[in-house]
């Protein structure tokens, strides 16, 4: 296989994405476990093949739509860079092995689990959003799986409000992130005849509701201090000033004229917090 090749198998698994993904399993893990314990990496290379597998089989169900718009048709399937057949056989072969792993990890729940998320994502949200611009919304309950699927596979339970806590973040971060893409390319949204918060709200309505979401998302993080999920009182302060500077950082997009790339930047900076929040939880109960 030549590196052509295995660079359209990165594209096809959304590389990036499934790493986020696996991190945040690893992130309920730790949560729970109070250490890096061999089973993290199992779980977490686990989801992170699955991610890649439910990233590869959404391209082969929007590899037509994905070929009319110019972020998406350099796209293996678009591209011809894959065919069909070899992005099935990728999106089977990894989910299965992320299921092994999973199975190995967190057991039944945690299979029960991955299904459930890849039904959720490939067999609702996909066809949703070709329905209605709120598809995000229900859509996003897919990213407070992982993090459940790491917290039971160190022995947390399901009845544990901090989990609810944490899944709540993760959920309530995935709206503004996907709209705030959709927002930055609502063109090519509405080229390929896909709706698009932009063609619902105004401008002015759009940035107020983006910020609002922001600022749900800083507040759900805040939670985790008095429902456990923080240990030390740095972890606490750091915690609260990633969120404040996320809050200030955000709140541009209420007073700038709307430009692709006011959302492109808020975009990129919502992903970072989230970045930063992981890395606050794992110093936090590792180090």
């Amino acid at each position: 296989m030549n590196m052509a090749s295995l660079g359209s198998y990165a594209n096809l698994g959304r590389l990036r994405i499934s790493f986020a993904t696996g991190l945040s399993a690893m992130t309920g893990y730790v949560l729970t476990a109070y250490a890096l314990r061999p089973g993290i990496f199992l779980i977490g290379l686990g989801v992170f093949l699955l991610s890649c597998g439910a990233s590869a089989l959404n391209q082969y169900q929007e590899r037509n739509i994905d070929g009319l718009m110019d972020r998406t048709k350099s796209r293996p399937l678009p591209s011809a860079a894959l065919t069909v057949r070899d992005a099935l056989l990728f999106a089977g072969g990894t989910a299965v092995a992320g299921l092994t792993l999973i199975s190995v990890s967190g057991g039944m729940p945690g299979i029960l689990l991955g299904l459930f998320a890849i039904a959720w994502y490939n067999g609702f949200y996909t066809h949703l959003k070709r329905i209605t611009a709120f598809a995000a919304v229900p859509g996003a309950l897919v990213g407070a799986i992982p993090p459940a699927m790491g917290w039971l596979a160190a022995g947390g339970s399901l009845k544990d409000p901090g989990l609810s806590v944490l899944g709540l973040f993760f959920f309530i971060w995935q709206v503004p992130h996907f709209w705030l893409s959709a927002a930055a390319h609502a063109e090519e949204l509405s080229g390929a005849d896909l709706p698009a918060v932009t063609s619902v709200f105004s401008e002015r309505q759009l940035s107020r509701i983006l910020f609002i979401w922001i600022l749900a998302t800083a507040i759900a993080a805040l939670l985790f201090v008095p429902f456990g999920l923080t240990l030390h009182r740095t972890s606490s302060y750091l915690l609260a000033a990633v969120s404040l500077g996320l809050t200030f950082a955000a709140a541009h997009i209420l007073k700038t004229t709307k430009e692709a790339r006011v959302y492109t930047h808020t975009f990129t900076g919502i992903n970072i917090y989230m970045f930063a929040v992981i890395a606050l939880l794992f110093a936090d109960r590792v180090v």
